[in-house]
């Protein structure tokens, strides 16, 4: 994490004044025709309200918005980072903890113009960036929001908040458009992701997405004690090392960068199908919290490939 030395504009201001943004946008509804926007790619048509994967169609959904205080230091600054919660998701997590939002659909379907002004009035309360949280399924109505909010003064930085299983075809649309990234790094294993994340070849998926966002931003930027650029990655803890953190770890100090704001989290509990029990020795194992043993190995994992891990 480096500290920003000059004040600068977000991207997306230059490329909406360019018309870059909008023509982007338009690239981005037209894949819908056939979506392949996230790896799922389940080529249903969401501009005629087909449902794939994510049970989006053309609009996307949204469960609530906010100052949020409850996310990483640099993002939260004194009035909160604007977090916008996307319904429903490109993953199935068996054990997730907004399972209401991600899996269960509550929430209300908004226009790109609706959700301009959402970006706008988060803005207006100082808010200090716009969060989008669960996007990778929304990047096209997002795409166009966000110009239509750029011409109306949104200027701000926008975070993009996702579980890490992005397409890279789709984040190249997104480049000088995202100011922050963060990115889940979940898994090190494909199997385990698939019987938790039902993400099929999660972890190749994955790699590339955080190669790809660390590409366009780089390593954290802060200014005055806030986020203004880069990237910041979460590591959940799962019991029984189940995330493989020495996997997850050995890949972000190689192939990202070993100064990666890189937050190793210790909050898990069971939540959703993973407190029902046990299907599978797998999800069996996921009844239970974590120990301080279990935590006290990942942070290791980190700091014996030279991660210094954040604690938020």
């Amino acid at each position: 994490m480096v500290e920003a030395e000059r004040t600068q504009l977000p991207g997306y201001i230059r490329l909406t004044r360019s018309g870059e943004l909008e023509e982007r946008a338009g690239r981005a509804h037209e894949v819908l025709r056939d979506c392949v926007i996230c790896p799922q790619e389940c080529h249903v048509n969401r501009i005629e309200d087909e449902l794939g994967f994510c049970r989006t169609g053309l609009l996307s959904t949204v469960s609530s918005y906010s100052p949020h205080f409850g996310e990483e230091t640099p993002l939260v600054g004194r009035n909160g980072s604007g977090t916008i919660f996307f319904t429903n998701c490109n993953m199935r997590c068996e054990f997730c903890q907004n399972f209401e939002i991600s899996q269960c659909g509550v929430g209300y379907a908004v226009s790109c113009e609706d959700l301009a002004g959402i970006m706008l009035r988060l803005q207006d309360r100082g808010c200090h960036n716009i969060n989008f949280v669960s996007p990778s399924h929304v990047v096209p109505q997002i795409l166009r929001a966000v110009a239509i909010a750029a011409d109306r003064g949104l200027n701000i930085p926008l975070v993009y908040n996702s579980g890490g299983y992005d397409s890279v075809d789709t984040l190249r649309l997104l480049d000088g458009v995202i100011d922050i990234y963060m990115p889940d790094a979940k898994y090190g294993r494909d199997d385990v992701a698939w019987e938790l994340s039902h993400a099929r070849d999660y972890t190749v998926h994955m790699r590339a997405a955080l190669v790809e966002m660390h590409r366009q931003v780089g390593d954290l930027v802060v200014r005055d004690g806030l986020a203004v650029r880069g990237m910041i990655i979460r590591h959940l803890v799962l019991p029984g090392n189940l995330a493989n953190s020495e996997i997850v770890m050995k890949f972000i100090a190689e192939e990202i960068s070993r100064d990666s704001y890189v937050n190793i989290m210790a909050q898990y509990h069971p939540a959703w199908r993973a407190a029902e029990g046990g299907r599978s020795p797998v999800l069996a194992a996921l009844q239970r919290p974590i120990t301080a043993r279990e935590y006290e190995y990942a942070i290791r994992c980190a700091r014996e490939n030279g991660i210094s891990p954040a604690f938020s």
